[in-house]
């Protein structure tokens, strides 16, 4: 990941690939993860054979998978080979018809899309680039019309632009922006909403819907909640601390009880440039973060993105945002009540209570998992009711014992070291800088937590950590048990009482991950696992209506695994527990995002991002990939028509469930 903009960036910037910026002693995962399986690393779960074949018989192998066979998968579908070509791939028996392509027209007068001749208006109007979170939010509680909603995280312009890169070296440099690129690279950020309707068992797009939407980076928003109007957040442009200009790097997300779309901002410490004026208070918040990193010009021709010149504007974000998705004229909303980090995604479930409880993940090496509790309830008959639900509660901060015990430590300004004497005024202090008072409440650092996913079905929460290769051997711990940690893993937590507001639970490794057959990984994928079922690097996933687990990748690349992301499903019930099968896989240099089912189960929606990045890890291709030499023409295979991110509808063939 350059510092400099003019270099080649690839799609590193959303990996946070340094050892990451917490400076803390507070205990890690895998040193908590590690002595708990010292203890009782074969009382539960399945472990590889490798792992396992010096201490457990043959017969006993053999026992435990006729015992898995009987049980069976929940999931019944012919597994897709793992492998690597130009296109994607599912299941025999199904469909994946692409729907939405970076470019296409979103609003009823988009123009058609022109790869050679991009403006800012016209990206302003068209489907964005790089499609991560995919919601659907049914129109009348159907499951075949309603509304998507989509996230566009960041853009790759060596893939995007014709004639900006030079190869030097065998290496690729893009050319130095200029306003207009900078313009459309804002307009291609941000998100999507966009009606949608099923026709005869194939999805479309309703192109002249009324609540058809793009949000980008220069949409106008509001600030709400306790940071709102605090003087940290004002700047020469807003001196009310209350409105921001756009939203950036919006990973994951998600969908509320009552219909509106959440964004995260994740890595927004990437688009910041300049240096503080020395001796500034933010320095410290500032390096707690990461910023500027630099990976984009913007503040070049952007003051509010060079903190030389408006030092308080990277405090307008990293937060989670609230879009009414029935007013398309409406200001999106930041909810600083859910705390201000590198969210990856807030997805939620309704308590026993009535509360509704949001659970988030810091995706950066060695930071932490979170969740939020509203303070009011959600009133199913009365939407207007719920819209300020998320300017109120309290976050909360996990912390993991070895004993397989968690806790989670509300971050309440006042309570334990969250004080003046610690530099925390207000409330507003503490969630402005979320992550240091995670670190003096003593949290556990987490190898890059992404998705965490409620479960209505079986009552448990499943947390995706993608990998952490800067963990050392003294880091390791019962929750990260491994050190360079290339491959990430999977813990289901189980709220105590199955309450999802309990203040403690319980929690197991569901999965450690990796190739089960070369022993030094350790991965712990079922014996009824096949080879092209194992997986590296979990980063997004998905709960169907029957509560079964669905797990998609960022980060198998060809030169790693020998294989492309995708989407697996995997068991987590019974005697299958812990085996995956691959349903989908993305074609060269793509990440799989999303996924989402509909309601009836009949429709998974994926998202492919960053087709065709990369190509040097590729042997076939072996050089770099960019817009005039791409890897792959993917999903248009037209030789006037870049690579597209785009998002896929699989449904089966003649209709029906999905995998049952």
């Amino acid at each position: 990941m350059s510092k400099h903009p003019h270099e080649f960036r690839t799609s590193l910037l959303e990996e946070n690939d340094g050892p990451g910026h917490n400076p803390t002693a507070n205990p890690t995962m895998g040193e908590i993860i590690a002595t708990r399986f010292s203890r009782r690393a074969l009382l539960k779960g399945s472990l590889a054979v490798s792992a396992i074949a010096a201490t457990v018989s043959p017969i006993a192998l053999i026992t435990a998978d006729n015992a898995r066979a009987e049980g069976g998968s929940a999931f019944t579908f012919a597994e897709v080979e793992a492998g690597i070509d130009e296109n994607h791939h599912v299941a025999e028996g199904y469909d994946a018809d692409v729907l939405l392509r970076w470019g296409d027209a979103v609003l009823a007068d988009a123009p058609e899309f022109d790869p050679k001749n991009q403006t800012a208006e016209a990206q302003a109007k068209q489907f964005g680039y790089n499609n991560d979170y995919v919601g659907f939010i049914p129109i009348d509680g159907s499951a075949t019309h309603g509304l998507l909603v989509v996230n566009h995280e960041y853009t790759n312009e060596h893939l995007m632009f014709p004639g900006i890169v030079t190869i030097a070296e065998g290496k690729v440099k893009v050319a130095d922006a200029d306003q207009k690129r900078v313009d459309i690279e804002m307009a291609a950020h941000g998100g999507t909403i966009v009606e949608i309707r099923k026709v005869d068992g194939k999805w479309q797009v309703v192109r002249d819907g009324k609540l058809n939407r793009r949000i980008t980076a220069a949409t106008e928003m509001e600030l709400t909640g306790p940071v709102a109007g605090h003087d940290r957040v004002k700047t020469n442009a807003d001196q009310t601390g209350t409105r921001v200009i756009g939203t950036v790097n919006n990973c994951a997300g998600g969908v509320t009880p009552w219909g509106t779309y959440i964004m995260a901002e994740e890595n927004f410490h990437g688009y910041f440039i300049g240096e503080l004026p020395a001796g500034h208070a933010e320095a410290a918040n500032y390096e707690r973060l990461g910023i500027p990193e630099g990976a984009y010009s913007w503040g070049q021709f952007y003051d509010r993105y060079d903190i030389s010149k408006e030092p308080n504007e990277p405090n307008r974000f990293g937060w989670i945002v609230e879009v009414d998705v029935e007013d398309p004229t409406s200001a999106p909303k930041k909810r600083t009540a859910l705390g201000r980090f590198k969210h990856e995604g807030a997805e939620s479930i309704v308590a026993k209570d009535g509360r509704v409880v949001f659970y988030l993940g810091d995706d950066e090496r060695f930071d932490y998992v979170y969740k939020f509790v509203t303070a009011g309830t959600y009133n199913p008959s009365d939407r207007a009711a719920n819209m300020t639900l998320l300017d109120e509660g309290t976050l909360f901060v996990a912390r993991f014992s070895e004993d397989g015990s968690f806790e989670w430590m509300p971050l309440v300004h006042g309570q334990g070291p969250l004080t003046a004497e610690n530099g925390f005024d207000s409330q507003a202090d503490v969630l402005i800088e979320t992550r240091r008072a995670a670190d003096l409440l003593g949290a556990t650092k987490m190898d890059r937590p992404e998705d965490v996913q409620p479960n209505g079905v079986n009552g448990k929460v499943y947390v995706m950590l993608t990998n952490n290769t800067k963990r050392k051997d003294e880091q390791v711990d019962a929750a990260n048990p491994r050190a360079k940690n290339a491959f990430g893993h999977i813990i289901e937590l189980a709220e105590e009482g199955g309450d999802f507001t309990a203040a403690k639970g319980k929690w197991e490794v569901l999965l450690k991950c990796g190739d089960p057959a070369v022993a030094e990984v350790g991965a712990t994928f079922s014996t009824g696992t096949s080879p092209n079922g194992w997986f590296g690097m979990p980063d997004n996933c998905a709960v169907d209506a029957a509560g079964r687990l669905w797990v998609s990748t960022d980060g198998n690349s060809p030169k790693a695994t020998g294989r492309t992301d995708g989407l697996w499903a995997v068991d987590t019930e019974g005697a299958a527990r812990a085996t995956s099968k691959l349903f989908f896989r993305v074609p060269v240099g793509a990440e799989l995002c999303g996924p989402l089912f509909t309601s009836d189960d009949e429709t998974a929606f994926v998202a492919v991002q960053h087709p065709g990045d990369g190509g040097e890890d590729w042997e076939k291709f072996g050089r770099p990939s960019y817009y005039e030499d791409l890897s792959t023409r993917w999903p248009d295979f037209k030789d006037d028509m870049p690579v597209r991110p785009a998002v896929v509808a699989i449904t089966r063939k003649g209709g029906g469930k999905i995998a049952v």
